[in-house]
C-alpha cells in the first residue's frame, strides 16, 4: 500500500473526500520516486483510490510498470462528515479530537464514517483485490488512516492504538496475505518496498 503524495493542505487541513484536490509540486516528485522504486518489481496490478491525489499518484506506478490504475472504491479516504474541510489547528481545539486520538474505535465522524467502519470497509477492499490476484503482488495507493487501520489488523493490534503507526506521504507499506494470516513486511518506508519478486531480467 502507498499512501498519496503531499498536497498544498497537507497538514494544515482535513480534506477528507473533497474533490479538487491535486498534489502539490513536492507530491509530484514524491510519486516520481516511488515509481521508480516499482519499476524492476514484479507487480500484477495498480489499484487507486477515486480521489484525485491518490490517482495521481498511482498514475507514475502504473505507467513504470506499463499498466492502467484501475480505481478501487473500497480504498477511499475515511468520510469526515462535517469535519471535512476544517482545519487541523481548529479541530484540535474541539472535544472529540481527544477521542479521535485515544479511543478512535468509540468515535463516528459527526455525519461521517465511523474508524470500525473504516477498517472493515478498507479491509474488506485489500481481501478482495487478493482475492482477484492469488499469488501475486499488487499495489494499493489510498489514504493515511486507511493503511494504518490495515496495518493495525495485520499486526493484530487494537483500533485503539492505531494513531501509533505512521504512514508519511507517498511512503510504502507492505503485507503479505497467505493461508496462515497477514505477515506486515514494510510499514512507512521510503526505500524499495521489501518481499516482492524482482521482474525477470531485472538487475534489481
Amino acid at each position: 500500500m502507498v499512501r498519496h503524495g503531499t498536497t498544498p493542505t497537507t497538514g494544515k487541513v482535513l480534506p477528507g473526500r473533497a474533490r479538487g484536490l491535486s498534489l502539490a509540486d513536492a507530491g509530484r516528485q514524491e510519486a516520481e520516486r516511488v515509481a521508480e522504486h516499482f519499476r524492476s518489481l514484479e507487480i500484477d496490478a495498480v489499484y487507486s483510490s477515486p480521489l484525485e491525489r491518490a490517482r495521481e499518484t498511482a498514475a507514475p506506478i502504473a505507467a513504470a510498470l506499463g499498466q492502467q490504475v484501475v480505481t478501487e472504491r473500497g480504498l477511499l479516504e475515511c468520510d469526515f462528515g462535517d469535519w471535512t474541510g476544517a482545519e487541523l489547528s481548529a479541530l484540535r481545539k474541539l472535544p472529540g479530537w481527544k477521542t479521535v486520538q485515544r479511543f478512535p474505535s468509540g468515535f463516528r465522524f459527526p455525519s461521517g464514517e465511523s474508524f470500525v467502519e473504516l477498517q472493515a470497509r478498507v479491509q474488506q477492499a485489500v481481501l478482495s483485490l487478493c482475492e482477484r490476484h492469488p499469488g501475486k503482488a499488487i499495489v494499493a495507493v489510498s489514504h493515511a488512516d486507511c493503511i494504518k487501520a490495515v496495518v493495525a489488523l495485520a499486526l493484530g493490534v487494537p483500533l485503539d492504538l492505531f494513531q501509533r503507526i505512521v504512514i508519511g506521504p507517498c511512503s510504502s507499506t507492505v503485507v503479505a496475505y497467505g493461508a496462515e494470516g497477514p505477515v506486515v513486511l514494510a510499514v512507512n518506508s521510503y526505500g524499495p518496498p521489501a518481499g516482492i519478486r524482482p521482474r525477470r531480467g531485472s538487475r534489481t
